[in-house]
């Protein structure tokens, strides 16, 4: 009789915890999960109506049913119903309001979702979400307007366009041309005015330029730019490389930037003319393409020369493509002005400027920057000395260098380069004041004379 007693024991607590392994088993596992399912709704508080409502359900066990209510006032759509045979994944929902609604005179809607999973939790019922934001109803696009900007562009070269821009919701705007270059405006003389250097680069074969305002409903509004594009021709130049160049500089600056010594000539130039060339001039480019947000009435900008009797030894947009032994094998633009005089002759600006950069930077050398407001930047290349240091405030004919032949150069000279928002511009044109009246200053001052008139 004991041992009947002592197996029925073990048997029934055997089932006991079996029966508790399988309700912690089912307690546990996704098909009695309790979370409820995850809804996002993406808004910023602001909606045209136009644009698609974008929704995101999601849930661990599937979803059973969802649905999207629209509410204004005392009139209700229903955006989105569905009900699933079996539990479906996640729903990334962009749902368009029906055109009745367009006509809705209320300031704001309101947005409900609903939405049921698949898991046997609340007694087979599943876990129940729902989710209710609130919108301002924002359907006219933000106002804008050309006030003033240079007559043309030259390929190559910089304009300037003044514009307004105005809405309750602005989230951003900003010039942008045809191959996707943003260039952002600054505070111009009154409030809602603004003011930015446009250019067009040497390696773009054509130009055009618009003006976009977004606002926080999604509403987008675009004006051109009525400048007009001069398609200037550069000179190519067809450069045959000789052992001897490619023994001397080339090697030095390869091995001193990693390049085992041991590597082939032409892997040794291609290295610095198209790997270190690109990593410098990102560094050139982000250092540049910082602008102020500070209010400005002009850009007081004087002729630039830095190199006193300097001669033109290279050209600006000059397109270099080198070959070996009949073969070509790399290319490159050269984007400045190489100016030569005496050797180690002082450099001079004749703008006061703050020192956005004052270090070595590679094929560059020795290489301060400096920058002159409205997102205008000046670039001084091969430097055998630096006078200046970064976050200097320079004066006018002040020697912030000296000339040299650090980096990639064969000879003591100077590499000029003028950059407009990270884009490298004709130092030309800034080195005439007839040029900077007419292109600059004469647009600054209609821009002015026109605001004051309204």
């Amino acid at each position: 009789m004991r041992k009947k007693s002592n197996f029925g024991s073990m048997m029934a607590t055997a089932i006991f915890l079996a029966i508790i392994g399988g309700v912690i088993y089912l307690y546990n596992s996704v098909m009695f999960e309790r979370d409820k399912p995850n809804i996002v709704i993406e808004n910023s508080g602001f909606w045209n109506l136009r644009a698609p409502l974008k929704i995101k359900i999601d849930d661990a066990s599937g979803l059973t049913a969802y649905k999207v209510t629209l509410k204004s006032g005392e009139e209700s759509f229903v955006l989105a119903d569905e009900l699933f045979v079996s539990p479906a994944g996640s729903q990334t929902l962009e749902l368009k309001t029906p055109k009745r609604a367009y006509a809705l005179k209320n300031s704001e809607v309101t947005v409900s979702v609903e939405a049921t999973d698949a898991s046997k939790w609340n007694f087979m019922a599943g876990n129940s979400a729902s989710k209710k934001v609130t919108l301002q109803v924002d359907k006219k696009r933000p106002y804008i307007s050309t006030i003033a900007s240079s007559y043309r562009i030259i390929k190559g070269g910089s304009a300037v366009v003044v514009f307004k821009a105005e809405d309750n919701n602005m989230e951003e705007f900003y010039v942008e041309t045809n191959f996707g270059k943003r260039f952002k405006a600054q505070p111009f003389y009154k409030e809602g005015y603004y003011v930015t250097l446009i250019a067009w680069p040497v390696t773009e074969d054509t130009f055009r330029a618009t003006i976009i305002a977004k606002d926080s409903a999604g509403n987008v509004a675009k004006s051109s730019v009525p400048v007009i594009p001069y398609n200037k021709r550069y000179r190519t130049s067809h450069i045959k490389l000789s052992d001897h160049f490619l023994n001397g500089k080339v090697s030095e600056l390869a091995y001193a930037y990693g390049v085992d010594d041991n590597a082939d000539i032409i892997e040794r130039f291609k290295f610095v003319n198209e790997e270190m060339r690109h990593n410098n001039e990102e560094v050139i480019h982000e250092i540049t393409s910082k602008v102020s947000d500070k209010m400005i009435n002009n850009l007081p900008i004087k002729k630039m020369y830095p190199l006193k009797n300097g001669q033109v030894v290279a050209q600006f947009g000059d397109h270099r493509i080198y070959s070996y032994k009949g073969e070509e094998v790399s290319e490159a633009y050269h984007l400045g002005l190489d100016l030569a005089s005496n050797a180690m002759s002082p450099i001079k600006t004749q703008n006061p400027a703050v020192v956005a950069f004052a270090e070595e930077n590679g094929i560059y050398g020795n290489m301060p920057v400096l920058y002159h407001g409205l997102g205008l930047y000046t670039i001084y290349g091969h430097c055998s000395t630096l006078m200046v240091k970064e976050g200097d405030t320079i004066r006018s004919k002040e020697t912030i260098a000296k000339t040299g032949r650090s980096g990639y150069a064969m000879g003591d000279h100077l590499h000029f380069g003028v950059l407009v928002q990270g884009i490298e511009v004709r130092p030309q044109e800034w080195m005439d004041q007839d040029w900077i009246r007419k292109s600059i200053t004469d647009p600054m001052r209609e821009a002015r004379k026109l605001i004051n008139q309204r």
